[in-house]
């Protein structure tokens, strides 16, 4: 008998997210799979940001994922600009019913509901300088695997 397919898991219980951006995430993790890419969420980047969704693809390619559950998430929070200097594309996830004429054109655009995601459009790439691409890849890893071994010891929590 095959094993079941893993679920993606998006967990937020600091109150950061809303049960609507959860589903946003949760699809969007379901698409990100199927691009081939492996997503963490809520991962603290060095400008003291935290990127929604963080990607690596199979070629070590990075994609930031910012999700955004309404229109007055979208008016409030400006910060998205500053994940660009952490990314080879900068996307916004969204529902279905979101104003999509609010969103910079210069950036990628992801429907998604908690069932799974369309990339409606392409982001542009900037491709990253090669110390900060490693930087971001040694934090993804290290906050990936830390997650893992809570999991495995929740008495224990080593994410830092």
């Amino acid at each position: 008998m095959a094993e079941p397919e893993a679920q993606p898991q998006i967990t937020s219980d600091d109150g950061r997210q809303s049960a609507q951006a959860l589903e946003i995430a949760r699809g969007t993790c379901r698409l990100l799979a199927r691009y081939g890419m492996r997503a963490i969420s809520e991962l603290s980047l060095a400008n003291g940001r935290r990127a929604d969704l963080l990607a690596v693809g199979d070629d070590g390619s990075i994609w930031i994922v910012e999700i955004k559950s309404s229109l007055e998430d979208f008016r409030v929070d400006q910060k998205w600009p500053e994940y660009r200097d952490y990314c080879d594309r900068l996307f916004f996830a969204v529902a279905l019913d979101f104003p999509r004429e609010v969103l910079p054109a210069d950036t990628g655009l992801i429907i998604a509901d908690r069932y799974g995601g369309e990339l409606v459009r392409e982001a542009p790439e900037h491709k990253l300088p090669a110390a900060r691409r490693k930087a971001v890849l040694i934090r993804f890893a290290r906050v990936a695997a830390s997650r893992l071994m809570t999991i495995a010891d929740p008495e224990r929590a080593f994410e830092t």
